[in-house]
């Protein structure tokens, strides 16, 4: 009989061990999955009706807020401006998990639930007031918000702006647009319906342009390779390389031309600085096939190509907010080699990963952590972060920066004059990046920063599926973005 007792005891003792640890592996473990999941119907409704604090930008312009409604769910999310801020806020909406821009990567902030607020939601319980959720300040700049939006106007394109010393992201645009508050109502059969017609086919709206989608880079890459090669010693801004009117891609019959008569050279030679000033492809083409895969896949690496880039947000907080991987080929043969290294072939980048680049040319070679949150506030507005700046990488010295900065003030002074602006100096790199059947369509670039002899800002613009040099197509977007930051 005790044998039959003890027996019956073990096995009830294993079963709670075993509903422990399931309630400990759901309560716990898979918390924000199964919070996050879309057939959670009670976590939406409860979800729904919290209050959701608000997204703000820098100077306090209201992004995304809720308001109270009367209905089943009791707070509706209005967006203000919706399509310009989209990019940055994503969506909250009645049948759509939050999945993308800061409503997701601060989600457990926003509606109130995070660790950080406690002693805030028992504060709430204690008084019977309503738990209200954390408010997000983010470190966008309206003004230049505004002005990359309206430049880029119907255009497939992103615009990405970073102050220099820091890595905050003072503009993030992606167009076309979406109004998020179509997707915020709470009529479920119009929410259903906005979202099916906004996420079909591949050029969906609700694709953050600057971050998830990749992009030959075209001539804005040759100034990670100038990098390389200036940080091998070897080189310097007036060191002869050689260029000529065609190349002959290693072990095939393609040639390779450029597009201005200056990018030849004299003689097949052409100075550092002048390659980069009139974006020689016979150049540095060879140039990337001289220094070897390594060499160029090493500093590419080193700028954060390869590797998913953290926007924003922690598994602690949400989804994080990330950027897809920009991409170098690996051992590449010596012709890839060469398309690969004028941002052609099979290198892609994302523009905020090219205006990462940018930043750190202009912040003496560091890289520094894009950031998009400045502080998040409880409700009685109370800190409970706030974001310091991070090194990512110290991608190359100063002494090469410095040479970068130089030759990069000659794409203006030199090739693009229309790029100057009165009474500061500008340095940028343009790109012409070929696409589609037959290379029967372009994707403009321009990377860059000003003031070029005390760097504020940098910018990354692209303008895809357009039939016009980037200079062109997105020069000006950048200049007039250049302008309005640095008035202010």
């Amino acid at each position: 009989m005790n044998k039959y007792l003890r027996q019956l005891f073990t096995a009830v003792v294993a079963l709670f061990v075993i509903l422990g640890l399931s309630s400990t592996i759901i309560m716990a473990v898979r918390a924000n999955a199964l919070n996050n999941d879309p057939r959670n119907a009670r976590s939406l409704y409860h979800q729904l009706g919290a209050y959701r604090g608000a997204i703000l930008a820098s100077d306090g312009t209201v992004m995304a807020k809720s308001e109270p409604v009367n209905d089943a769910f009791k707070y509706l999310r209005t967006y203000s401006n919706g399509p310009l801020y989209a990019p940055v806020t994503g969506f909250f909406s009645i049948n759509q998990t939050a999945d993308r821009g800061l409503e997701a990567s601060r989600s457990m902030l926003l509606n109130g639930e995070a660790d950080s607020l406690i002693w805030q939601r028992a504060k709430a319980m204690l008084t019977g007031a309503t738990n209200q959720g954390a408010s997000i300040e983010t470190s966008i700049d309206p003004k230049l918000q505004q002005v990359a939006y309206d430049q880029l106007g119907t255009r497939d394109g992103a615009a990405v702006a970073i102050e220099v010393s820091t890595g905050r992201i003072l503009a993030m645009v992606s167009t076309p647009s979406y109004d998020p508050n179509k997707l915020a109502t709470h009529d479920t059969k119009a929410a259903s319906q906005a979202y099916n017609e906004l996420s079909a086919g591949q050029n969906s709206p609700l694709i953050n342009r600057a971050t998830s989608q990749l992009y030959p880079p075209g001539s804005t890459f040759k100034t990670i390779v100038a990098s390389a090669a200036l940080e091998t010693g070897e080189y310097q801004t007036d060191t002869k390389i050689p260029a000529g009117s065609s190349y002959t891609l290693p072990g095939t019959a393609t040639q390779l031309p450029n597009d201005e008569h200056q990018a030849d050279g004299v003689n097949g030679q052409i100075s550092l600085q002048e390659a980069v000033a009139w974006s020689s492809n016979t150049a540095f083409a060879q140039l990337g096939v001289k220094l070897g895969a390594s060499k160029v896949s090493d500093m590419a690496t080193k700028l954060g190509f390869g590797s998913t880039i953290t926007i924003d947000g922690t598994e602690s907080t949400g989804t994080p907010m990330t950027a897809t991987a920009s991409t170098f080929p690996s051992d590449p043969t010596d012709d890839k080699l060469a398309l690969a290294s004028i941002g052609q072939g099979d290198t892609t980048a994302t523009p905020l990963q090219m205006a990462m680049v940018a930043q750190a040319i202009a912040n003496n070679g560091k890289l520094m952590q894009p950031t998009l949150v400045d502080r998040v506030r409880a409700a009685d507005l109370t800190v409970l972060s706030q974001t310091k700046p991070q090194t990512m990488a110290n991608a190359f010295n100063k002494d090469s920066a410095d040479k970068l900065t130089t030759m990069m003030e000659s794409v203006v002074t030199e090739a693009n004059p229309q790029l100057a602006i009165d009474g500061i100096k500008v340095a940028a790199k343009t790109g012409t990046a070929q696409i589609g059947t037959d290379n029967s369509a372009i994707d403009g670039w321009v990377i860059g920063f000003a003031p070029a002899d005390d760097p504020q800002i940098a910018v990354a613009v692209l303008v895809h599926n357009t039939d016009v040099y980037g200079s062109l197509a997105a020069g000006p977007i950048m200049r007039a973005m250049m302008q309005e930051a640095l008035q202010q």
